[in-house]
Order: C-alpha cells, then structure tokens, then sequence
C-alpha cells in the first residue's frame, strides 16, 4: 500500500452538524485535503494536545498513552488505510504489532506522541479534495455544453468546502464515490 504522509490542518464545526466536528488534514508533498468527521469528545481531545493545554486530570487518549507507555510498547506511526461505506478506518503501528483503531482515536494519540499520520493513496484518492484556490483554471466550456452529475456535485463539493459545511461536504463525497463506481 502506497502511503501519503498529512497533517493536521484544524478543525472546524458547523451549525448543522449536530456536535459533530470536521478534522481536516493536508498532505505533507501536496495540496489535498481530506475532511473527517470526528466527535466533540475526539476533537477537544486532539485540539487541547495542539493548543500544549494540559488538563488537570489525564483524558482518556492521555491514559491511552500512559498505559502504552507503561507497558513498553513503542507507536511508530497511524494510518488511515481504508475507507469503507463512508467510514474511514486507521491502524496504529507500534514496534511489533498492529491494531484497528478509529482515525480520530489514532490521530489523538500521533499527536500526543509526535508521530506521523500517513493515508493510503487509495483514501487520497477516494475522498480528498484539493481547494478551490488551488485548482489549474478550469476550460471554458460552450454554454450547450451541460455538467455532467458527477461535475455537479464536484463543484457542490467544492462549494461545501469553501463555505466550511463540512456534513454537506461529507455527504457530496459519498454521493461522488457512488457515481464514481
């Protein structure tokens, strides 16, 4: 499996996304983003590790860290390898095992282990984008010339994205990963 390496990009929440938050990493060599959507929980979790904020009290991916600490082991790296009916799915890499794990679970503790987030290509492919901003100027098209489904919703993607309405964002993906097969 080929790999691309990320980063955390941030995080953001939207009105309509019920507690929900989008976790938005950035390839490392690139410029593709990929949104997951990620609990409030996971998301003050991973926010707090950035932000350098200690709470009083270990939480639970600080524990999860202590204990892996504590019993010798050594996490090398997370990847999030697959992406199955819209559910993303990571595995933490340690020394001498491996072990599923949720993306959100495995970047919350990368960050508190300063290790690297890698993404299968296949992912990158499936489910990124790139911005807006960033795209090669598209060519002018004759005004006969309709949008095909699937270029509707790339551009409604797009849109989703620039408006930060990452639930709408996610839904759209999923609709192009239909179409898309």
């Amino acid at each position: 499996m080929e790999r691309i390496q990320v980063d955390i990009m941030g995080l953001s929440t939207s009105p309509a996304s019920g507690g929900a938050y989008a976790l938005i990493l950035k390839e490392v060599s690139g410029n593709r983003r990929l949104p997951i959507i990620i609990g409030a929980f996971e998301a003050q979790s991973i926010a707090l590790e950035i932000e350098g904020i200690k709470p009083p009290r270990p939480l639970t991916h600080d524990l999860m860290k202590n204990i892996i600490e504590t019993l010798g082991a050594d996490l090398i790296e997370v990847v999030i390898g697959e992406l199955r009916e819209g559910t993303f799915f990571a595995t933490l890499i340690f020394d001498s095992q491996e072990m599923d794990a949720r993306p959100s679970d495995a970047i919350a503790l990368a960050v508190r282990f300063g290790i690297p987030i890698f993404v299968s290509d296949k992912v990158m492919d499936e489910a990124s984008f790139l911005p807006e901003s960033e795209e090669h100027e598209p060519e002018k098209v004759a005004p006969e010339n309709r949008l095909t489904r699937l270029e509707a919703l790339k551009a409604q993607l797009n849109e989703a994205v620039e408006r930060e309405d990452y639930e709408k964002a996610a839904k759209l993906r999923d609709e192009i990963q239909k179409l898309d097969k």
